[in-house]
């Protein structure tokens, strides 16, 4: 009978935003894992759990959906100007591939803190009571995000009374700062539209709003697919029609954004883009079953994530709305009334989300100088996450 030992990794377990995932060191990890390659991502399928086909993650870490599915790999910053790198791998649940794809903008809002509490950022920079600014290097998008961590005593305040729609408890507030976060290269529109035809075989033709401010997202209307833009995630992820066809869109708008060259390669890419719907303003009872009056909202907007219905809204996601809704003509824009907006407040299938972005237009092209959010973090556990010697 083979035995082979378990290793001890330092970790540790946060919850950012309305996500959670297993935070390292880069310095942390085993020698072979600190580079990019298999070995790195096979140790983070097995600290999480997949692939799964049973689809629990019982003997991993993570929690079988996209937002609990998550690991964050940080370091000391080599870019001017900034004090962490944060890399984020999203872990497919049933398929044995990490993402590299993109961010998680919930997460991020866990970066600041952890860097602090790690000793990834200079001591100075750290007031004995206030506010610390952390500027973050995103590795994945090569985008500046920045956290504004509240400090109590030298150290990252975490117990609060902000509240999260989609957190059950509250936390302290940290504003979280998505710096340019539109594309370098090319328009923030990849087709050079805000609103388009996309046909979408088997579904129709939809208009389209494809942006990459945040993470690459496109946007339909809620009616043109069947919906009203009040669903909860049962009335999505318990229809296997439903969530084929959003796939399908998905898909398809990928290739129009030139994110992937044939449409089999969406399978290998399901962390981008992602595929939301939107409405206008209605009245609608949250999963948490809090009323959300239609004169509490600009709009209404549902998300998918990693192939389902997520049950709040991803932070990422809540960028690409913020960016979409500052321009007029898009189909979030119109949704929330049209006009020019800097910010706007969304029901997700939690509650609302406020969220603002500055936009303006620089030789005919759109882009967003900032968005802005108020996420929340806590640190859920840490010490050591453990993994057989031989599985990475």
């Amino acid at each position: 009978m083979s035995n082979v030992p378990q290793i001890k990794i330092p970790a540790t377990y946060i919850r950012g935003g309305t996500s959670k995932g297993v935070f390292f060191k880069l310095d942390d990890l085993p020698e072979r894992a600190q580079v990019a390659g298999p070995a790195r991502d096979n140790l983070l399928l097995r600290v999480i759990g997949s692939p799964d086909p049973y689809g629990k993650h019982t003997d991993g870490m993570g929690g079988a959906t996209s937002s609990t599915s998550k690991t964050v790999i940080l370091s000391k910053s080599a870019k001017p100007g900034h004090d962490v790198d944060y890399l984020f791998g999203q872990v497919s649940i049933d398929q044995p591939f990490v993402d590299w794809s993109g961010n998680c903008g919930n997460l991020s809002a866990a970066v600041g803190a952890y860097a602090i509490a790690n000793g990834l950022v200079d001591p100075a920079k750290i007031p004995d009571n206030g506010i610390a600014e952390i500027r973050i290097w995103q590795v994945n998008i090569e985008k500046t995000i920045i956290n504004h961590v509240p400090i109590t005593d030298g150290m990252p305040q975490e117990t609060g009374d902000f509240e999260l729609d989609g957190v059950t408890y509250p936390a302290a507030e940290v504003v979280v700062d998505f710096m340019d976060p539109s594309e370098d290269e090319g328009s923030m529109f990849p087709t050079g539209n805000l609103v388009d035809d996309l046909e979408v075989p088997g579904v129709g033709t939809l208009k389209a709003t494809m942006i990459t401010a945040g993470i690459p997202t496109i946007f339909v209307n809620a009616e043109e697919i069947g919906y009203t833009g009040k669903e909860l995630q049962d009335d999505i992820n318990s229809d296997p029609k439903a969530l084929a066809m959003f796939e399908t869109i998905r898909a398809h708008g990928a290739m129009r954004m030139g994110l992937i060259e044939k449409l089999e390669d969406a399978a290998a890419r399901q962390h981008t883009p992602k595929v939301a719907f939107v409405a206008g303003p209605q009245a609608y009872t949250a999963s948490s079953g809090k009323a959300v009056e239609a004169g509490d909202i600009d709009l209404l907007v549902r998300a998918l994530s990693m192939g389902k219905l997520h049950h709040a809204m991803m932070g990422t996601a809540a960028v690409s709305i913020a960016a979409a809704a500052a321009v007029p003509g898009t189909l979030v824009n119109l949704a929330a009334g049209g006009g020019e907006r800097t910010d706007v407040r969304f029901g997700h299938p939690s509650g609302t989300l406020r969220v603002g972005a500055a936009a303006e237009q620089v030789k005919g092209e759109w882009v967003v100088i900032k968005a802005s959010m108020s996420r929340s973090a806590r640190v859920l556990m840490e010490g050591w996450v453990l993994v057989p010697g031989d599985s990475f």
